[in-house]
C-alpha cells in the first residue's frame, strides 16, 4: 500500500461560531454588576467622545424599565434603543449614518441631549449631603485632648493612638514607642493606662485576654476568679468546657456559666464599631420584585444602570464633515461604537429580567411563605424555561441581587442543590438548612440535640439526609456542635 503525498485545492462549507469584538463585549457587560459595569461605562466615556452620560433628569418622564404583570404575560418592554440597535448590526459600510442621525433627530430617549428647562442651577440644600463617618482615631484625639494634661502625654497619645489597628489593638509595644517618641516607659504606661478608659472600653489591649478585663474593669465586675478564668482558661470557655473550668476553680459549673454569660456580651473587637479607613460598598439591587395582590411584578432597577445617549455636538460636526472623508469615517466609527454600546446595555437589562422573571415564577411559594419553601432549581432548568444557554443564565446572575418583601438576596441565592422530599418535590438546601436553624432555636439548651437527633427529626418532616450532611450544613450556618450548645 502506498501513501500519496502531495498539494490539493478544496472547497468545504462549514458552520462555526465567530466571536467578534462587539460579541465579545456584550458578553462582558451582560457578566458585569453594578460597580463594574459603570467603571467599564466610565472607561467608554473617556475613550469614545461620541458617548455622554445622560443626567437622572432627562430620564423624567420617561421610563425604559422592563415590568410586568402576570407570569408569561409580555414583558412590555420600552426599549427605544433597540431599533438603531437592530439597524446597525447588519455591517454595512454605504449606510448613511449622517442621514440616519438628520432623520432621528434625537427623538429616541437614549440619545436625546439633555437641557436645563429651568434655564438655572437648582439651590444646593442640606438634603444633598451626608455627614461624615468618625473614625476610631478621630473619636479617641477628641478624648485624649481633654484627658492629657501636658504636651508630652499628648506626643505618646498621639502616637500610640495612630498606632492602634482597626480593631484597636495595640501594634507596638511599650519599649518600641519609648523609643519613637523619646518618653520614658513609666510615662508610655501611664498614658496608656489612660487610653484604657477611653471609649469603647477596651481599646489600647495589647491582645483578647487584656481587652476583656479592662472592659469587665470598667463594668466594675472585674474579680479574681473572673481574672483567672480569662488568663487561664479562655480557650476551654470558647469551647464551652465548664465543667473543666469548675473543676479546677473550685466553683460551681452554675456560676462559672453565668460568668461565661458575662463574658460572652463583651466586645472582642472594640474598633469595629467606628468608620473603616476603606471605602464601603453598598449593594444595589439590579431587580425589584413587588407583591401586587396575589401576583409578583419583576420590575428593573433603571437606576442601577448607566444612561447613554450620542453628543448633540457631534452631530453637528457630522453635518460639516461633507467634505472630509477621514472625519466622516471617524464619526461613522465612534457612533457604530456607541449604539452597539447602548444596544448590550439594553439587551442586559432584557435576559436579566427575563431570567428574574421565570425565577420568581418557579419559587413563587418562597415569596409567599418564606425560606422554608425553597425548591431545587438549576441552571438548566432556567435556560429551558427562558430559551437561552446555561452559560447565559449564568452570567446574568453572576454578582446581581434581587429586592424583595423578604429582603434582599443574590440571585444566585435560588439557585441550590437539595434533596427531594416525601412527596417527591425538591427541597433546597437552603431550606434543610432553615429546618436546622429552627430545630436549633427551640431545643432545650440543657440536652440540646445532635446530629443524629436531627436526622431524625428531620425525617419526620419528610426529609431523608445523612449526620454527616447535618453537620455540613450546621457549620456552614456556624451553629456549634451539641457539646458546645449545652448550658448549665
Amino acid at each position: 500500500m502506498s501513501i500519496r503525498l502531495g498539494y490539493d485545492l478544496t472547497i468545504e462549507q462549514a458552520q462555526k461560531l465567530v466571536m467578534t469584538p462587539e460579541l465579545i463585549q456584550a458578553i462582558q457587560i451582560l457578566q458585569f454588576n453594578t460597580q463594574e459595569l459603570d467603571s467599564y461605562v466610565q472607561e467608554q466615556l473617556l475613550v469614545n467622545p461620541v458617548l455622554e452620560s445622560s443626567p437622572a433628569e432627562s430620564q423624567e418622564g420617561h421610563s425604559d424599565e422592563v415590568r410586568t404583570g402576570e407570569y408569561g404575560e409580555d414583558s412590555g418592554v420600552t426599549m427605544e434603543a433597540r431599533e438603531p440597535a437592530e439597524k446597525i448590526s447588519s455591517k454595512d459600510d454605504d449606510f448613511d449614518w449622517k442621514e440616519y442621525i438628520k432623520e432621528r433627530q434625537y427623538d429616541d430617549i437614549s440619545y436625546r441631549h439633555w437641557e436645563d428647562k429651568n434655564g438655572e442651577e437648582k439651590e444646593n440644600t442640606y438634603e444633598q449631603y451626608v455627614s461624615s463617618d468618625v473614625t476610631l482615631p478621630e473619636h479617641l484625639m477628641f478624648q485624649l485632648q481633654f484627658a492629657a494634661n501636658n504636651k508630652g502625654c499628648r506626643k505618646v497619645g498621639k502616637y500610640i493612638i495612630e498606632s492602634l489597628d482597626e480593631n484597636g489593638y495595640m501594634t507596638c509595644t511599650v519599649p518600641e514607642i519609648a523609643r519613637a517618641t523619646g518618653a520614658p516607659e513609666e510615662k508610655v504606661l501611664e498614658v496608656l493606662d489612660i487610653i484604657h478608659t477611653f471609649d469603647p472600653a477596651g481599646v489600647g489591649a495589647a491582645d483578647l485576654r487584656e481587652c476583656l478585663i479592662i472592659q469587665l474593669k470598667q463594668m466594675g465586675q472585674l474579680t479574681d476568679i473572673f481574672e483567672e478564668i480569662i488568663n487561664d482558661h479562655l480557650e476551654d470557655l470558647a469551647n464551652n468546657r465548664l465543667s473543666v473550668i469548675a473543676r479546677e476553680t473550685g466553683v460551681s459549673a452554675r456560676e462559672v456559666q453565668e460568668m461565661s454569660d458575662i463574658i460572652r456580651t463583651l466586645e472582642p473587637k472594640p474598633g469595629r464599631q467606628f468608620a473603616s479607613q476603606m471605602d464601603t460598598k453598598y449593594i444595589v439591587p439590579d431587580v425589584i420584585v413587588e407583591r401586587v395582590d396575589d401576583d409578583y411584578v419583576v420590575t428593573i432597577n433603571d437606576n442601577s444602570t448607566p444612561h447613554l445617549m450620542v453628543s448633540s455636538y457631534y452631530q453637528k460636526l457630522l453635518h460639516e464633515a461633507d467634505k472630509d472623508d477621514k472625519l466622516s469615517k471617524y464619526l461613522s466609527d465612534r457612533v457604530n461604537s456607541a449604539l452597539w454600546l447602548i444596544k448590550s446595555i439594553e439587551q442586559r437589562k432584557q435576559t436579566i429580567y427575563n431570567v428574574v422573571n421565570a425565577v420568581v415564577k418557579y419559587q413563587k411559594e418562597f415569596f409567599d411563605k418564606g425560606s422554608k419553601y425553597l425548591k431545587t432549581l438549576t441552571l438548566k432548568d432556567i435556560a429551558e424555561e427562558v430559551g437561552i444557554h446555561e452559560s447565559t443564565v449564568s452570567r446574568s446572575i453572576n454578582g446581581k441581587y434581587l429586592q424583595s418583601p423578604r429582603g434582599v438576596f443574590e440571585i444566585k441565592y435560588f439557585f441550590s442543590a437539595g434533596v427531594s422530599g416525601s412527596g417527591g418535590e425538591g427541597i433546597s438546601s437552603n431550606s434543610i438548612k432553615e429546618f436546622i436553624k429552627e430545630i436549633v432555636d427551640n431545643e432545650d439548651h440543657k440536652a440540646p440535640y445532635s446530629d443524629q437527633d436531627m436526622v431524625e427529626l428531620l425525617k419526620e418532616k419528610g426529609i431523608s439526609i445523612s449526620r454527616r450532611t447535618v453537620a455540613k450544613y450546621r457549620d456552614e450556618l456556624h451553629i456549634l456542635s451539641s457539646s458546645k450548645r449545652r448550658r448549665y
